[in-house]
């Protein structure tokens, strides 16, 4: 049964922590340069199967005995707010350009870049251990979707008038700050368990 609750902690957690990353920016770029519903069917099939992946990683480990479970993921929630407030910004990626137009050519390349950047990103495990933590893939999974599907609206469509009026650092520090919030929830249930 979906979860209206586990869907808008998802939702939170995911959208601030994809949103400063750099594939909002590279949606932005292809945005720019595409017609943006081509580029926007790209991303959220990609954005779909990354999602898939996680909570089929996040079920596995939801099989496992719970307090462990609770101390790992508490630990990885730790960890990727420590990423999120550690990490330096090194630019923009290059986003190579598809010679013709079509809504294939547009799509496949939004797809594909999206697909292999996101492999194993921040995001996709941080949706793993959500799907551990709840043991509700549905809801997880629409949540983790919907949040990444509105970061890539926002980079196609707005991207460059979100950042100017919302700093990027704001952004990731709240991000990291609600998984610092989920790891201590995680590691206190481990503990007290």
């Amino acid at each position: 049964m979906l979860s209206l609750s586990t869907v808008a902690i998802v939702f939170g957690v995911v959208f601030l922590a994809e949103l400063p990353d750099k594939t909002a920016l590279a949606g932005l770029m292809l945005g720019t340069r595409f017609r943006a519903s081509y580029v926007f069917a790209g991303v959220a099939a990609a954005f779909f199967v990354h999602v898939g992946l996680a909570i089929a990683a996040g079920s596995l480990l939801a099989q496992l005995p719970q307090r462990p479970v609770q101390a790992i993921v508490g630990l990885l929630f730790l960890a990727g707010a420590l990423v999120l407030l550690l990490k330096k910004d090194d630019g923009e990626e290059e986003v190579k350009a598809p010679a013709d137009q079509s809504f294939l050519k547009v799509a496949g390349a939004g797809f594909t870049l999206i697909l292999v950047a996101e492999f194993g990103d921040l995001t996709q495990i941080m949706t793993a251990n959500l799907a551990a933590r709840y043991d509700d893939w549905l809801s997880v999974g629409v949540g983790a979707v919907l949040a990444l599907w509105a970061v890539a609206a926002i980079g196609i469509v707005g991207g460059r008038t979100l950042m100017r009026y919302v700093p990027l650092k704001l952004i990731t520090k709240v991000a990291a700050g609600v998984m610092l919030v989920l790891a201590g929830f995680s590691i206190y249930e481990a503990v007290s368990g």
